[in-house]
């Protein structure tokens, strides 16, 4: 039943390239990067299922893969995500959505033996008025933001679920919870991607389209940060070979920027010429918002691909991938 003492040394992630690992949405943003990441290590045994191929909301289709491929590694990055517009108007959606998938993935990992599983969500967990830089402990002191409290609740749910099988059955369960995300593979849809996607599918517009302007929400003055997806799976790969604990870890670059400071660097990296325009008429959102990965520095991972850098790796592959 999976009940095994599973130690960190007995558990070596790296030392065995030819176990089955499987990656629970390999074909989203995150899913693909940790496909990608793990095909470069000299990972030879992926199991992979389109979401036609396996449901994983349905219970008895989960217990059944797991029966029958008996992964030893399982990596969840499936997960039903939106923005804000999508999280009010389809609330019901995004909490039993994300609460079935996570379910049925952890048990039935647990169940059928495998040694080890990383559980993945984002910042959204923590309270609206965290302390900044947000620290692991901050969460469930405050209320959730509640444009996406469905989402969060379900996602907190599993870090507890992790934590209790950990307790209960002394099984491996780990969570690592991430800043704002971009990369290939992202979401440039113009009404509901998230602001840096949305940003550069602006500009490139505005580029083709010989604008004169672009008008960006806002004052500029709001403080993010950003996380290459590359730099998330190697913090993935990171914690499935060195941590071991019952905490959640938080996943950041460390590194703040502003809203300007980004769509002045957009700009440069789109090669658009024309005027970026400021409509402070518009709200900000929150003025602050970095998680503490101290925690995950202290383990001896940092992150290496530059914004900059970054940005220009997702606009070559917007450029090869988007249809516009």
């Amino acid at each position: 039943m999976g009940s095994q003492d599973n130690t960190a040394a007995s558990n070596s992630f790296l030392a065995y390239k030819s176990a089955k690992v499987f990656v629970a949405g390999h074909r989203g943003l995150v899913g693909s990067a940790i496909v990608r990441k793990l095909t470069q290590l000299g990972f030879t045994n992926l199991v992979l299922r389109t979401h036609a191929e396996l449901d994983l909301t349905r219970q008895s289709d989960v217990e059944a893969f797991f029966a029958s491929e008996k992964p030893e590694f399982v990596i969840v990055a499936a997960a039903k995500v939106g923005g804000i517009h999508a999280n009010n108007t389809y609330p019901a959606d995004f909490i039993s959505i994300n609460l079935q998938i996570q379910t049925n993935v952890i048990d039935s990992a647990y169940c059928h033996g495998s040694k080890k599983l990383l559980f993945l969500g984002s910042s959204c967990i923590y309270p609206k008025f965290a302390p900044q830089p947000i620290p692991e402990d901050a969460l469930l002191t405050g209320p959730l933001e509640p444009t996406n409290e469905w989402y969060a609740i379900a996602k907190i749910a599993g870090i507890k679920m992790c934590q209790a099988y950990r307790i209960q059955h002394k099984w491996d369960a780990i969570s690592g919870m991430h800043t704002n995300l971009y990369g290939p593979h992202d979401n440039f849809h113009p009404e509901n991607s998230h602001v840096l996607p949305a940003l550069m599918r602006r500009f490139h517009e505005a580029k083709v389209n010989n604008a004169k302007e672009v008008v960006v929400w806002g004052t500029g003055s709001p403080l993010r940060e950003f996380l290459h997806v590359d730099d998330l799976a190697d913090a993935v790969v990171f914690m499935m070979e060195k941590y071991s604990g019952l905490e959640h870890l938080n996943v950041g670059s460390g590194k703040e920027v502003t809203i300007k400071e980004l769509a002045e660097l957009m700009k440069e990296v789109v090669g658009f010429e024309g005027d970026l325009v400021w409509d402070a008429t518009k709200p900000d959102g929150t003025p602050r918002k970095l998680m503490d990965s101290s925690k995950l520095a202290s383990l001896g991972w940092t992150p290496k691909v530059s914004l900059k850098d970054g940005l220009v790796d997702t606009y070559k592959w917007y450029l090869e991938n988007v249809n516009l």
